[in-house]
């Protein structure tokens, strides 16, 4: 049998012995948890090295010395690791640690172990660690179920002495509702009040619990939509009301998301809020069909832009000559309706009208389908093509790097080819 004990290790030392995979697995946790650690082994693997570089352990590059664990220049150690692969090291590690009664983990051998890992992982605000008699993978295996139903909410986690409070502004990806980051998953399942975009992943609203109040703040364009004032003043009343707000968005809440306004708008009214980023669709929409936004010796650079208003409209603050004159790749949102315009913008300051353009509609959803034309032709060919918002704008070389590489996806549906080419080197593969 096992006492399960949660150690508070801020300010308190661990001592690992032994430099490689288990060490490398364990040293990130002790961090995270607040510890300060030495290490003593010969050698390490990268990562540790690499944190030993930072500063972040203290690596005594030597084999294991009779009076490490007891030895006050290492600080107060609590908690001993031995992680080498000589069991008689790992022995004499475990046997001066019981003298000086400190507890140790043994990674060879749980049976001389007078202490176990347990199998942890955190979801929702709380921390979950699963012994299974010593068993790591059933005891992983275990921990992993838990976790994922504190962060889905099959497993209800909003019920505690410490309820969250204030607004979350949660990111929530590029439309594939497994693209939310984990954090914001968690968030989600805790909320009382969901404030939702309709290029939010929707299908997670259907796993919350039936009392959420999901509010549809969606944004149709040249359509019906919920004011950004009236957003705002939605996420400041239900918070201060005491309720958990989680304002779900596509893609990243800073990234032509407004979120940036929204937290304004709570920090000018005492709301506490967080920030959990997204994977934007600027750089998701190319990465799912095969376009490297960067590739060596094509671009080292990427512009992200929106052309909600088009090149020559006064709101516009882009510097369009400065971009034609680039060679980096240029990723345009909310660009469908424009891309005429943007495609001749760029052409009448120096972009070559052959430079590739991909359009990515749907990025990352089952119809997802993807359109390739070039600066001189894009108006038409995607007007053609009946490509739709929400979708997003490759330009640039890379484009064609993706077709030469033999990885360039192009989805479901038919892509029309580049127009005025050669089909066998535009077309659908």
């Amino acid at each position: 049998m096992t006492y399960l004990l949660g150690l508070r290790m801020e300010g308190r030392t661990a001592l690992v012995v032994g430099g490689g995979r288990v060490a490398q697995r364990r040293v990130p946790v002790l961090l995270e948890a607040g510890a300060d650690v030495v290490l003593v082994a010969p050698e390490a693997t990268a990562t540790l090295e690499g944190l030993a570089s930072a500063g972040r352990i203290t690596w005594h590059r030597r084999t294991y010395r009779e009076g490490d664990v007891t030895d006050p220049a290492n600080g107060d150690i609590r908690l001993v690791h031995a992680a080498t692969d000589s069991p008689e090291t790992n022995a004499a590690v475990a046997d001066e640690a019981d003298r000086a009664r400190l507890w140790c983990v043994r990674a060879d051998d749980r049976h001389a172990s007078s202490a176990w890992t347990p199998a942890s992982g955190s979801a929702a605000g709380a921390t979950v660690g699963v012994v299974a008699d010593g068993d790591p993978r059933r005891a992983a295996g275990l921990r992993d179920a838990v976790v994922e139903g504190l962060g889905d909410g099959s497993l209800d986690a909003r019920r505690g002495r410490s309820p969250l409070r204030g607004v979350a502004l949660v990111g929530g990806g590029p439309g594939d509702p497994g693209l939310i980051t984990v954090r914001g998953r968690q968030l989600l399942s805790q909320a009382d009040v969901v404030v939702v975009d309709r290029l939010a992943p929707m299908s997670l609203l259907d796993r919350l619990p039936a009392d959420v109040e999901i509010v549809d703040a969606a944004k149709i364009p040249y359509g019906r939509s919920m004011t950004q004032e009236d957003i705002n003043r939605l996420l400041v009343e239900r918070a201060e009301e005491g309720r958990f707000v989680v304002r779900l968005k596509g893609g990243d809440p800073f990234v032509f998301g407004r979120g940036g306004e929204e937290a304004a708008a709570c920090a000018a009214a005492g709301v506490p809020f967080t920030v959990v980023p997204g994977v934007t669709s600027a750089l998701a929409a190319p990465a799912s069909v095969g376009v490297p936004p960067t590739h060596r010796g094509v671009s080292q650079e990427v512009h992200v832009v929106s052309a909600h208003v088009a090149p020559d409209d006064e709101r516009s603050t882009v510097d369009w000559a400065a971009l034609a004159r680039s060679n980096g790749t240029i990723v345009v949102l909310m660009g469908v309706e424009r891309a005429e315009a943007v495609a001749e913008a760029l052409v009448r300051h120096g972009r070559a009208p052959s430079t590739p353009v991909a359009a990515v509609q749907d990025a990352t959803l089952p119809t997802q389908r993807t359109t390739a034309a070039t600066l001189e032709t894009a108006g038409t060919v995607l007007r053609e093509a009946g490509v739709r918002p929400p979708a997003v704008l490759v330009i640039g070389e890379v484009v064609d790097a993706a077709r030469e590489l033999d990885i360039l996806h192009w989805g479901a549906g038919e892509p029309a080819g580049r127009a005025g080419s050669d089909p066998g080197a535009g077309g659908p593969r």
